[in-house]
């Protein structure tokens, strides 16, 4: 094999010790600061708040992250069709593009229909 540097495991182990030294450099080079109170603590604009008054919520997160998953599966594979052969494989897009559309609307059907219940009122 003529590129044995391009081998996963060989190229894997040059990039860390690549790192490593630029990590090693740069620890010598940056500043080193005095210890103080409170410097390790998260930064708030000034503020000490006691307790986490904000709990975020991940309902419409994960509906939007696994539609975006299959929007991104339905580009990969129409962008993998051979040039020139869209004519042969118009059924297979157009089937993909249905199973995108009515994975919209499953996971979105409440909201939609309540959005456009309220924007017929």
């Amino acid at each position: 094999m003529d590129n044995w540097l391009f081998l996963p495991p060989i190229a894997f182990g040059l990039l860390w010790l690549i790192v490593a030294i630029l990590e090693v450099a740069s620890r010598r080079l940056a500043p080193h600061g005095t210890s103080s109170l409170g410097k390790t603590k998260a930064y708030a604009c000034g503020e000490d708040p006691a307790t986490n008054r904000l709990q975020p919520n991940y309902g419409e997160f994960f509906p939007v992250a696994f539609f975006f998953t299959i929007m991104h599966v339905v580009a990969l594979i129409l962008a993998t069709v051979p040039q020139g052969g869209l004519k042969d494989f118009m059924g297979i897009a157009a089937l993909y593009l249905l199973a995108a559309l009515s994975g919209l609307f499953i996971l979105f059907g409440d909201k939609i229909e309540r959005d456009l219940e309220d924007l017929l009122r």
